[in-house]
């Protein structure tokens, strides 16, 4: 894709995709049920973000919603009907649990922004948590109400919560199902700037400039290094961070770095 807008799906697509200046805007495209998600949705979510990963071209990815929420949830009238399952899996053959949009995103060098314009709740909450980086409209809202429908996080979120506020205050949040706004997600930790709400994408989208300006390669394998120490013993990690280190050091962007540093001017990274 090249660097002008690309939409990789029709207007009235479930998912929407605009690829300009090394940033991929996905758009969850369903605002008259609030972007819950369906079975198709899933499939086209989860083969887009596989999309924009393996695309050279793409140096950060903001998730957002259309309408006045991010995502309230899978789409219970659909899993009622059988069009989508507790699970989170849809109802194609073409994608496994693996390939969900969860573990997609967990599984991205990418770095991934979501801008939450609304609402997140349950499932949409998992997605918002499995992004990298969450920007918060003021009015908008985080509601891991699993146990008040029967259910419990079952995208990543009870692997990423507790990691993220540690075991009590993960465990009260799951355990009541409690709604949070702004003010307590920013306190808590769960996202990382509350702007106003006509302010999110544009707040979302000036992170991912300051991102895309850096050298895509190293971006990417810090990601990769950091997601790796979640689960490594230090001195383990430490060894894999230099043999990530060392395939940096030969690239045309770390000369780049180098000289940009030492004539003081801004670098122009291309991804080599």
């Amino acid at each position: 894709m090249s660097q002008e807008a690309t939409a990789a799906t029709v207007a009235d697509a479930e998912v929407l995709l605009d690829v300009r200046d090394h940033i991929a805007t996905i758009t969850l495209n369903a605002p008259q049920r609030m972007n819950t998600i369906s079975g198709p949705m899933l499939d086209l979510l989860a083969k887009t973000l596989v999309e924009v990963d393996a695309n050279p071209d793409v140096r950060v990815v903001i998730l957002t919603g259309a309408g006045r929420a991010f995502c309230a949830g899978l789409d219970l009238g659909g899993a009622k009907q059988g069009s989508t399952g507790m699970s989170g899996a849809s109802s194609s053959t073409t994608i496994g649990l693996r390939d969900t949009p969860p573990t997609v995103l967990h599984n991205m060098d990418t770095p991934v922004i979501c801008a939450l314009n609304g609402g997140a709740a349950g499932y949409g909450m998992d997605l918002a948590m499995g992004c990298d980086i969450r920007i918060m409209g003021e009015g908008g809202k985080l509601a891991a109400a699993f146990t008040k429908r029967g259910l419990l996080p079952e995208s990543g979120g009870t692997w990423i919560l507790p990691r993220l506020l540690g075991w009590a205050k993960a465990a009260e949040l799951v355990f009541t199902g409690r709604t949070l706004g702004g003010a307590d997600c920013l306190e808590l930790g769960l996202v990382n700037k509350v702007v106003a709400d006509a302010e999110v994408q544009d707040a979302a989208r000036a992170m991912a400039e300051e991102i895309a300006a850096n050298a895509p390669l190293a971006v990417r394998a810090a990601k990769r290094m950091m997601r790796m120490g979640l689960k490594e013993p230090f001195d383990e990690h430490v060894h894999h961070v230099f043999l990530q280190l060392l395939p940096l050091l030969k690239t045309e962007d770390f000369g780049e770095g180098i000289r940009a540093f030492m004539e003081k001017r801004t670098p122009n990274f291309t991804g080599k």
